[in-house]
């Protein structure tokens, strides 16, 4: 299902879609200069790395994945296109929120021949909020296969956290065993649920939200896999300081915003406001 944009909000079936089914596409939101933009900022990261940085493949990969986050403070154009682009529009309709604001930037970038897959996950439990209006964003700067896109299993975001787990070894370290419903097995029963995913080009974008599972494959072939995404919080967003540490962290925010407290900080600035 692709989306239309009138005067820079989605239109209804989409919004549908994504409260629905937990995730929708919108074609083109953003213009080729901006474009342009978000890919001299992954560059400039990349060149540049922040402290979050980290390489999420294994050693023996024939590819390289790797991601960093919060950097919209000193890579301008990341700045810019969370300030300036159509992106919190499109997350304030989404979530039906009057006021958006910036959780944080995340730039994942997969090198041609990369093996190393996202596994099936969610997004809140390695958050330190609560609350249930928030989205993603996520756009390439490359095109993107079908093979190597985000695939959401849709409605999943209706269930409720499930246990989650490190991505490379698989192992419980925020919950104890048995404590949480475990994921189930989409690999083993593709064909009996519905699932979300679609090719893109640069300029197209993805939204989900942060309870909605999701994963991609590698990236076979030539061509790298580039993405910046952009997390949003609403209305009823919430500290919800844990006893894990979050991904990513914020270290002493629990000394400056108390557990329940509204996400008012400069750390996450207010992008919109609805009339």
């Amino acid at each position: 299902m692709t989306s239309t944009l009138a005067s820079g909000v989605v239109d209804d079936a989409t919004v549908a879609e994504f409260r629905a089914k937990g995730a929708t596409v919108v074609r083109g939101l953003f213009s080729p200069e901006q474009v342009a933009l978000v890919e001299r900022g992954i560059e400039r990261n990349l060149a540049d790395p922040g402290p979050l940085f980290k390489v999420a493949s294994r050693d023996d990969d024939p590819g390289r994945f790797v991601e960093d986050f919060c950097n919209w403070q000193r890579i301008d154009e990341f700045r810019e296109v969370a300030f300036s682009s159509r992106a919190a529009d499109v997350a304030g309709a989404l979530m039906g929120s009057r006021e958006v604001r910036l959780f944080h930037d995340h730039v994942l970038v997969k090198e041609p021949g990369t093996q190393q897959p996202t596994p099936w996950h969610q997004d809140q439990p390695y958050y330190n909020v609560d609350g249930v209006q928030n989205c993603s964003m996520w756009m390439p700067v490359d095109p993107v296969a079908p093979e190597s896109t985000l695939e959401f299993l849709a409605g999943s975001h209706l269930r409720g956290w499930l246990m989650p787990r490190t991505f490379m070894d698989h192992q419980a370290k925020w919950f104890p065993e048995g404590s949480l419903e475990e994921l189930p097995d989409i690999e083993a029963h593709r064909d009996d649920v519905e699932i979300l995913g679609w090719a893109l080009e640069p300029g197209d974008a993805v939204f989900f939200h942060m309870l909605t599972l999701h994963h991609a494959y590698g990236v076979p072939g030539a061509r790298r896999r580039r993405a910046f995404s952009l997390r949003f919080l609403g209305d009823d967003a919430v500290h919800a300081p844990r006893r894990w540490q979050t991904s990513p962290p914020f270290d002493g925010l629990e000394d400056e915003l108390a557990d329940g407290a509204p996400m008012v900080h400069d750390l996450f600035p207010l992008l919109r406001v609805a009339d």
